[in-house]
């Protein structure tokens, strides 16, 4: 028999660079057992050791990062990638342990069970993704296809990144309860796995140059230590319910192509905070804005796209449209399980948030096809289609519309008392807060100083004060 040293060295070589990295994950085994001075210690001395490896040793050689056939890599004289990329992970974890001390001469603490989920997600669950991710893309070429064909086998790499991810992040905190003698909330514990995952999983799908053995590890283990500094959590079933549902929905809208991978995890990061922190019903109802969002973007796209004011890459959503225009409806979701006692200010202020998103996504893309001739909402002059800071007679209508149906949803849904009073201030928000996204768009993007994403940014926050001020007067 060949034995286990005999079926590794045939192995095939990614097979063999993913076994090796996964193997990292097993430093967390030690965590009980050293504590986090000696673990800080080791991380650097890793990094030591990876940097100056000799070339020509066999590590180095199971560590080389191969290309596929036909890859642009295999056109390039690149310096060893997986040897980096080896280095850039032990980099993450020192960097996480250097917090973790630093953190021992203040109040606050970065629990070693999150570390080590971290470390799981960013070993085993980028080992067993980058194993199925391989997998499928040798299958494609070997019936003839091309790479970038081979290059489309991305979202059931990142569903078993989600999964094997959340299942070793879960192992990970138990082991430490079990070895240290430590409490730690089940719950917490999974619904910190679940954040983690979902944002490793997130920072993978994201096109980027930033190598993923920095991005993974540093996006989940910020994200989970986030989470437990709020010490706050839901059954375990409630967690896997949001969960699914926010994956199922995220999935449709990546079928329909209203959405990419990134804009997918996006999604499902938002739909489970919002559910968890708030309702069921509050995810929903920035679901609709979404759906009335894909619509319209493909609402007379040829047209639009003719006179070039389509949306780029045929209107399907990436990660900075769904954080750009849903990142204040999700810190306003956090409050609301945070602060029960404001729950009126901030519901409102929610309605405001979405009904500005919900407004100007509409104006933009039922504006733009107005026969008439768009004006400029600093001057009130003529202009272009288009421009920032254009409006039209059509655009400021469908914004009017757009907030309204904002404003409907939870009346139809019994969620407020005076119906009159929720559509009145939720329109009155959506409708102004999609203005001074305009104005913000003849201003501080004209002169450079906001991109479009900045510029949606900070309207749905203005959007959410306008409503939140309003309710305040009115009650």
């Amino acid at each position: 028999m060949a034995g286990i040293p005999g079926i590794f060295e045939n192995m095939e070589h990614e097979y063999r660079r993913q076994l090796l990295h996964a193997a990292f994950g097993f430093l967390i085994l030690l965590f009980p057992f050293i504590g986090p001075k000696i673990l800080l210690i080791l991380s650097f001395l890793m990094i030591l050791a990876l940097s100056f490896l000799p070339e020509d040793w066999s590590l180095n050689r199971y560590l080389y990062k191969k290309p596929l056939p036909g890859a642009r890599d295999m056109l390039t004289d690149k310096i060893n990638e997986g040897l980096k990329s080896a280095k850039n992970l032990a980099m993450s974890v020192f960097i996480l342990m250097l917090i973790s001390a630093l953190l021992e001469f203040t109040p606050y603490r970065l629990p070693l069970y999150v570390i080590a989920g971290a470390i799981a997600i960013s070993t085993f669950g980028t080992s067993s993704a980058n194993f199925i991710r391989h997998r499928k893309q040798l299958q494609i070429l070997r019936c003839g296809s091309n790479f970038k064909e081979a290059e489309c086998c991305l979202l059931p790499s990142s569903i078993v990144l989600l999964g094997v991810g959340i299942l070793t992040a879960c192992v990970a905190g138990i082991w430490l309860m079990h070895c240290q003698d430590i409490k730690i909330d089940l719950n917490l514990l999974f619904f910190l796995a679940v954040i983690g995952s979902i944002t490793g999983a997130l920072f993978e799908s994201i096109p980027s140059n930033i190598d993923n053995n920095l991005s993974v590890p540093l996006g989940s283990g910020m994200s989970m230590w986030l989470f437990s500094s709020f010490g706050y959590s839901v059954p375990s079933q409630q967690m896997f319910f949001a969960l699914i549902f926010s994956l199922v929905l995220g999935y449709l809208a990546y079928r329909t192509k209203i959405a990419d991978l990134s804009a997918l995890f996006s999604a499902a990061l938002l739909g489970v905070l919002i559910i968890v922190f708030s309702e069921l019903f509050w995810f929903v109802l920035l679901l609709t804005f979404f759906i009335l969002g894909g619509a319209f973007t493909k609402y007379k796209y040829r047209y639009k796209k003719s006179i070039g004011l389509a949306q780029s890459k045929g209107g399907v959503r990436s990660y900075e449209n769904v954080f750009s225009n849903s990142t204040a409806a999700l810190i306003l979701a956090i409050c609301y399980g945070i602060y029960p006692q404001y729950a009126d200010l901030i519901i409102f202020a929610y309605l405001g948030t979405v009904a500005t998103a919900t407004g100007d996504t509409l104006a933009s893309e039922i504006g733009t096809t107005a026969n008439t001739q768009p004006i400029m909402i600093t001057t009130l002059k003529p202009t272009k289609a288009g421009v920032d800071g254009a409006v039209t007679v059509l655009g400021e209508a469908a914004a009017l519309l757009g907030s309204m149906v904002i404003g409907l949803l939870p009346v139809l849904f019994g969620r407020v008392e005076d119906a009159g009073m929720a559509i009145a201030i939720t329109t009155a928000g959506g409708f102004l807060g999609t203005n001074i996204d305009s104005l913000l768009g003849a201003t501080l993007q004209k002169q450079g100083l906001l991109s479009n994403s900045g510029v949606n940014f900070v309207a749905t926050f203005a959007g959410a004060i306008v409503s939140g001020i309003i309710y305040l007067l009115l009650s």
